[in-house]
């Protein structure tokens, strides 16, 4: 009965948002609220554990997401992601088009949202396409896969970042493993996959445009600006097993390491990288990281409340019983999680969306049942 209700309350999450086109965030705070009432918790207790579950989800993630979204927005409001494309388009040349489409999808998907990249990255496809009379969707897909892939597998995406506090994993090692796992999937689905569309014939339109307006930052500043945050991450990963473990400055290095840490400073140097030595003013560098704040807002609120439905489902005893009915079923359990996200990412069109309806509820599994893989 306990596995019945969970299935009809995510089920109903997915109607309320794909169906009902109800806001995500008020779609899973009604969903925590209605799973707390059938599950059979005190009344009194499910406010509670609502806001339990919002603050527990939120407290590691306002400053990576807030700081990474600034970032975003200082790289693209630069220019800085153009020139990397540009970049990576004289280096590999028209007759590797595709693999400069996925580095540049790749370099600038990590700093910036996929929504953010999107919006900067297309009219540079469609560019490229009337410039070389290359199919549109044969450079576009390669780039696009990039953009989604390092969306939903690497940190500091909210995804991936809000998993990695969820199971109390190593941002860093996860930055490593998701690289491992993300690098072969964007090949196979960009590149790969894309050969095999090219009958599909798009006029590009000539109105786009993919040079910004004014001066922008040059190759290398706009390449370790986007980078930073992953070269910290991915020193202090690696540093403790350098020399045996041997080097000094462990603590230091792991200080800069620490996901929040790594994001200021690098949003501290953006800011006169691709900001200040622009000739930006810090007024309008202070308007643009206010405009960054507003689009991570409703993305915030979503995890949160992802949250809420995560702590629910704890406290009413609910995932110790789902654990132990898991532990049975014939399928392997990441095939399981594989196809149950695949089936609700194209319901509900939301790759943070689809991550956070499943994985919250699985994260309360998992703390009832320590052989089950989620």
């Amino acid at each position: 009965m306990t596995l019945l209700i969970v299935l009809l309350c995510v089920a109903g999450l997915v109607g309320l948002i794909a169906v009902g086109k109800l806001n995500a965030f008020v779609a899973f705070l009604l969903t925590a609220l209605a799973a707390g009432v059938l599950l059979g918790m005190p009344l009194a207790d499910i406010p509670k554990s609502i806001e339990k579950g919002i603050g527990d989800t939120l407290g590691g993630l306002v400053l990576i997401l807030c700081l990474g979204a600034v970032l975003g927005k200082l790289l693209a409001e630069s220019g800085a992601a153009q020139v990397l494309a540009g970049a990576l388009m004289r280096v590999f040349g028209v007759g590797y088009v595709q693999w400069a489409m996925v580095l540049t999808g790749f370099v600038v998907g990590i700093p910036l949202y996929y929504g953010v990249g999107f919006v900067l990255l297309v009219p540079l496809i469609f560019s490229i396409a009337a410039r070389y009379r290359l199919p549109a969707i044969y450079i576009g897909l390669p780039m696009l896969a990039a953009l989604s892939v390092t969306h939903g597998f690497l940190p500091p995406h909210p995804s991936p970042a809000a998993l990695v506090v969820q199971f109390k994993a190593n941002m860093g090692l996860t930055l490593l493993y998701g690289l491992a796992v993300a690098i072969p999937t964007i090949i196979v689905a960009g590149p790969l996959f894309a050969r095999t569309l090219t009958r599909i014939v798009a006029k590009p339109l000539e109105a786009f445009a993919a040079a910004p307006e004014g001066a922008v930052p040059s190759t290398a500043n706009s390449f370790f600006t986007a980078l930073l945050p992953v070269l910290l991450l991915t020193l202090a990963a690696a540093y403790p097993y350098l020399a045996g473990g041997r080097l000094p400055g462990q603590a230091v290095v792991a200080l800069l390491g620490q996901p929040s840490v790594a994001m200021l400073l690098a949003v501290a140097y953006a800011t006169y990288s691709v900001g200040l030595r622009l000739g930006k003013t810090m007024p309008q560098l202070m308007g643009l990281f206010a405009d960054a704040i507003k689009d991570i807002s409703m993305i915030l609120l979503i995890i949160g409340a992802s949250g809420a439905l995560k702590q629910v489902l704890t406290d009413s005893g609910a995932s110790a019983e789902v654990a132990a009915l898991l532990q049975h079923v014939a399928l392997p359990p990441l095939l399981l999680g594989w196809l149950m996200a695949a089936v609700l990412r194209a319901c509900v069109g939301s790759a943070t969306v689809a991550h956070l309806s499943l994985v919250m509820p699985a994260a309360s599994v998992r703390r009832r049942a320590s052989g089950l893989l989620c």
